[in-house]
């Protein structure tokens, strides 16, 4: 992190609600009775009270309407913009009345980062399928945000990021065999340059380099064992050379990921999903936080879904949620640095 700038102050920082029955709410308030020796940013809670309450009977809150009340909040309170929630919240129970809610939440917040009035957004875990039978049409997060941006759902990159690494999967949530025939070298270039972009003005990374994971074993083996890595990746590595961006030649998966190798690069492009959260999950299970690129604000996440066969027991742990604030914490200052360079 780039700390010329430490002491200036930075907006608050918006935690949406997700899920109000998953482990979301739950995770925060555990997270919020720490803030004392986990020295977190200021930070506004955006979503029902009751979602917290039922966890937290004794939170000491204040309802606010805008992130410039915040100044005015006591640090031992939470400040919250309530979007209330129309059915009681069960945790470990969908409530698909509530999935109204959990969408106002997500555009109340996009609505106060593209305003500048909030300097990061995390966002708690949502529960697709509940959306989209109330008409959620996005596949998830990410799509949904660059979209309420006023991008193509593909314009955003998924970042996928622990303390010792960080991958981006080209291709995401599609059936590995499918993702010979829908990659394409423009997705290639296009998640290259978006995280060159975001490394060096969010991460503090001057000069970017990429490592370029192969889709077949051996990196295809001069096409002994696949074509992709001469017709699609190769292509692709050229653009971004041309573009300035330093990028390796596609490397066989097997042996990307291993220390060494690791300390050679500042992000890995991987061609699917499994390739990218494989090693990044067996590194740090519990700490991986969810980063989404490309977008005009930056937006974190829990690597975890909304737990809702944990949700109300007590056992969910932190780590990832607690990992993601103060992500986004390090990512808005080192913009923030940026552009005071300028």
């Amino acid at each position: 992190m780039n700390t010329h700038n430490v002491n200036k102050e930075l907006a608050p920082i918006a935690i949406t609600m997700g899920e109000p029955a998953g482990v979301g709410p739950e995770i925060f308030c555990n997270i919020w009775k720490q803030r004392s020796h986990q020295q977190l940013p200021k930070l506004i809670y955006i979503g029902s009270l009751d979602s917290l309450v039922i966890h937290d009977k004794t939170l000491d809150y204040v309802i606010i309407k805008s992130p410039d009340d915040v100044k005015a909040v006591p640090d031992h309170q939470l400040p919250i913009i309530e979007i209330e929630t129309q059915e009681t919240i069960k945790p470990g129970t969908l409530t698909p009345a509530n999935g109204h809610a959990v969408i106002s939440a997500i555009d109340m917040a996009v609505s106060l980062a593209l305003s500048g009035e909030i300097s990061a957004l995390v966002t708690s875990p949502i529960h697709k399928a509940a959306l989209y039978d109330i008409g959620f049409a996005s596949p998830g997060h990410t799509e949904y945000l660059a979209e309420r941006s006023g991008f193509k759902a593909n314009a955003s990159v998924m970042m996928l990021a622990t303390n010792s690494l960080r991958v981006i999967p080209v291709t995401t949530h599609i059936a590995l065999k499918d993702v010979s025939r829908k990659l394409t070298t423009d997705m290639i270039v296009h998640a290259g340059s978006v995280a060159c972009q975001d490394l060096q003005s969010r991460f503090g990374v001057h000069n970017p380099k990429l490592a370029v994971a192969g889709l077949n074993p051996h990196a295809g083996e001069n096409g002994a064992m696949g074509i992709e890595e001469v017709t699609h990746i190769m292509p692709a590595i050229h653009i971004l050379r041309d573009m300035g961006i330093e990028v390796t030649d596609p490397q066989p998966s097997d042996t990307l990921f291993h220390e060494e190798a690791r300390s050679q690069y500042d992000a890995a492009l991987c061609m699917y999903h499994d390739q990218a959260l494989i090693p990044l999950k067996t590194l740090d299970f519990w700490g991986g936080v969810n980063i989404t690129l490309g977008l005009p604000f930056i937006r974190t996440s829990p690597d975890h879904g909304t737990g809702l066969n944990i949700a109300g027991q007590g056992i969910a742990r932190p780590d990832s949620f607690y990992a993601a604030i103060k992500s986004a914490e390090a990512m808005a200052m080192n913009e923030l640095n940026a552009k005071d360079a300028k």
